[in-house]
């Protein structure tokens, strides 16, 4: 039984002033007979007619793009995308960049993309972590500022022991949230009953 193979495209421009008249031609030329479409910002996680076209794609079929930009978010997102169709079987075509997965040189071109974005992660980890090791040497110390400080959590210990005082309302009176006074002091007295 014969595998019926189908070319589906995937348009997206990024705001309501561009058309995609240019990407439906190409897309057209390139044999595709199903296409999405949809106008949503590339920075856009959420772009509900890429979801649609990912999950009408079937094994033997082809995604076609007119860029690879019309694609991913990144490069490590592109890579992710199309390694996703080809672990299901889908070849992956942009018209641009005239990259065809479905051929060994366009498996070969999409693996070297991939080797890239790899490489570009792993420089981003090396950089963050020698940044963050000179800043160690240099006395400094990551993550965000305490948002109490030691003279004000002297203050609110001295604060609690009054039986009549609520954490809530110390809480509030530092701008913080009960979870961290509780955080810093442990578990506080409770008032008295009938106060």
């Amino acid at each position: 039984m014969a595998i019926n193979q189908s070319k589906i495209g995937y348009a997206r421009v990024s705001t309501d002033d561009q058309n995609l008249d240019l990407q439906r031609d190409a897309l057209t030329r390139a044999g595709c007979h199903q296409m999405y479409e949809e106008t949503a910002s590339g920075k856009q996680a959420d772009r509900p007619e890429l979801v649609h076209c990912l999950k009408a794609l079937r094994a033997g079929d082809t995604l076609v793009v007119w860029r690879l930009d019309r694609l991913g978010r990144s490069l490590p997102d592109l890579v992710r995308i199309i390694s996703d169709l080809e672990e299901r079987g889908v070849a992956f075509e942009s018209v641009t960049e005239q990259i065809d997965t479905g051929s060994a040189a366009g498996k070969l071109v999409f693996h070297v993309f991939a080797s890239l974005a790899e490489f570009e992660r792993n420089l981003i980890r090396e950089r963050t972590n020698a940044g963050l090791t000179a800043a160690r040497a240099r006395g400094r110390k990551g993550g965000r500022k305490p948002s109490l400080d030691k003279q004000q959590l002297r203050e609110i210990k001295q604060l609690l022991k009054d039986p009549n005082m609520r954490v809530v309302d110390v809480a509030k009176r530092y701008g913080v949230g009960r979870a961290t006074i509780y955080k810093h002091l442990g578990a506080v007295a409770p008032r008295p009953e009938g106060v």
